[in-house]
């Protein structure tokens, strides 16, 4: 399913949402679409809980359907986490931006861009569209890349990454503020490290120890004998 939400096994109080799909109203074309009011509706039947992990791979879709979505997540009371578990692109990058805390992995990435339509019509209706876009991205989609990024990038670079249409790694993200933290595939490894290197020194101990117990049992046998050996 596209949309999952349920109690997770880790806390009653923790909800698990997957975003694995287009950010739109369900349609004919695509039924499996993120909306807005299927996600109200989600989060409607869980008022109470206190810890809601989103975790997102998608290519975007709907601006108004995902800053419906990016509000909703705002105003929850819960501890917001956003997983970017692989592609977050467009309005999917977005959505994160509300999150109190955003991860991705070693390997997933965002793309960012101007806000895009397509249009059809005279000279002034398509000049009125690209000022309209022109407010989208200034009313919408910027505001709630700085609400996330603060300093860690100016506006000017912010505006060129999005003219530029954007891939960003999890480490470009990281540096520029828009994640939190990034969890590296090898750090499994290096935790499988570290248990060994622990059950290595504890069985070194376990040695010593029985060394010196049979140690001091030998002599302790050699003291018994030694008298009678000592015997004319």
């Amino acid at each position: 399913m596209t949309y999952e939400i349920y109690n997770s096994e880790k806390s009653k109080d923790t909800l698990d949402i997957y975003i694995y799909n287009d950010v739109d109203e369900a349609s004919i074309w695509n039924k499996e679409s993120v909306g807005a009011d299927k996600f109200r509706q989600l989060l409607e039947k869980n008022k109470n809980a206190k810890n809601i992990n989103v975790y997102i791979n998608s290519r975007g879709g709907s601006v108004s359907e995902g800053v419906a979505i990016y509000s909703q997540i705002k105003r929850h009371p819960a501890k917001v986490t956003a997983y970017i578990d692989g592609y977050a692109c467009s309005i999917a990058s977005v959505i994160p931006m509300a999150a109190d805390k955003v991860v991705m992995s070693d390997t997933s990435m965002m793309m960012i861009h101007n806000p895009w339509t397509i249009a059809a019509g005279n000279s002034e209706d398509l000049r009125k569209v690209a000022d309209d876009l022109d407010k989208v991205l200034e009313g919408s989609i910027i505001p709630a890349y700085k609400n996330k990024v603060g300093d860690k990038i100016s506006d000017e670079q912010l505006r060129s990454l999005l003219s530029a249409e954007t891939y960003l790694t999890s480490k470009e993200c990281l540096e520029y503020g828009l994640c939190d933290e990034i969890l590296e595939s090898d750090k499994k490894e290096e935790t499988k490290k570290e248990v060994q290197k622990d059950r290595n020194a504890a069985l070194d101990k376990f040695r010593a120890m029985c060394e010196e117990k049979f140690l001091a049992k030998s002599h302790e046998i050699v003291r018994d004998e030694t008298p009678e050996q000592a015997e004319p």
